[in-house]
């Protein structure tokens, strides 16, 4: 296990586990998405979340997979509510559907995690023709969470309680550059850099949630957004890839957190009072942290949010 610094001001640390910094927090009568739960921090999340009270729609790629983990989950957790929805974040018409029956089936909306995620380690476009990587970590959330925003309005105002949305961001945000956010250059495979392509996928998580917090704002809206980066954590990411990431994660892995540590950002972002009406900031190690400055550009978030409006509504 790694070293991951002094407790913050949150009276938190890298160490901590997501059940020690929910530890006390009744979420009963919360509803959450989470995205990407059949396996690391998601999974984690979704299970911490549920023992706290909240009844967890598991968002997943693999619906036999997301039903066995509910059963995981429901073999430690009996009283547990845990629902399983398929969704693919890589294709458009996927997380439309979600959406739709999400809606149709009248569930509240408090809290939305942005969790999945992909590392691809080549290039390939998206069913919609967006580079993949952009595609499944950036454009896919931000379409979730575009299409959900009137469920979780609606369920702030009436159930009179913060909703939340946690994208699930990366330190790699510091790889991107401004001038990455064109289409012509995200769907560029000459010079194509994975690492590079995942800065600016995770630098877009950020800048949403910065968006979102102005929107917010002007509209006296009772939900908050941040982003998180959850550490390094010892999870299929970078493994399943093989090659160079396997490399990496080897020769990473004494200093990675365990999943329990890994969650724990999330988890804390989602539920703590600490953070009551606390939005469009970054976190990391269960503490506020400063990202780049690219992610703190509000004119940057601006151009962006309205570059991605172009790409989920040709």
């Amino acid at each position: 296990m790694g070293n991951f610094g002094s407790k913050g001001a949150s009276g938190f640390s890298g160490c901590s586990t997501a059940e020690e910094v929910t530890q006390g927090i009744d979420a009963t009568g919360l509803t959450a998405v989470v995205t990407g739960t059949t396996n690391g921090i998601g999974l984690e999340t979704a299970r911490v979340l549920a023992l706290r009270g909240a009844h967890v729609v598991m968002a997943v790629r693999n619906v036999n997979a997301g039903n066995k983990v509910k059963e995981e989950i429901l073999n430690l957790n009996p009283a547990a509510r845990i629902d399983v929805m398929h969704l693919d974040l890589s294709s458009f018409a996927s997380i439309r559907k979600f959406a739709s029956e999400y809606i149709a089936s009248g569930r509240p909306l408090n809290l939305l995690i942005n969790n999945a995620g992909i590392f691809p380690s080549s290039f390939s476009l998206s069913e919609d023709n967006i580079e993949l990587d952009f595609a499944t970590n950036y454009v896919g959330p931000f379409l979730l969470t575009y299409l959900l925003l009137d469920t979780m309005k609606k369920t702030a105002r009436e159930s009179k309680r913060e909703g939340r949305i946690v994208n699930v961001a990366s330190m790699g945000h510091s790889y991107a550059t401004r001038e990455g956010f064109t289409l012509e250059k995200i769907n560029e495979k000459s010079g194509y850099n994975p690492f590079r392509a995942y800065g600016h996928a995770k630098l877009g998580n950020i800048l949403h949630a910065k968006e979102l917090t102005r929107l917010f704002k002007e509209e006296g809206v009772n939900i908050t957004a941040n982003a998180i980066h959850p550490g390094g954590v010892n999870t299929n990411a970078l493994r399943s890839e093989g090659g160079i990431r396997f490399v990496i994660a080897m020769i990473l892995k004494p200093f990675y957190k365990n999943l329990e540590q890994g969650a724990a950002t999330t988890c804390y972002v989602a539920l703590h009072p600490q953070l009551k009406g606390v939005s469009g900031e970054y976190f990391k190690d269960c503490n506020m942290a400063e990202p780049s400055p690219l992610a703190k550009d509000a004119e940057l978030a601006k151009t962006v949010w309205d570059f991605t409006l172009t790409l989920i509504n040709p």
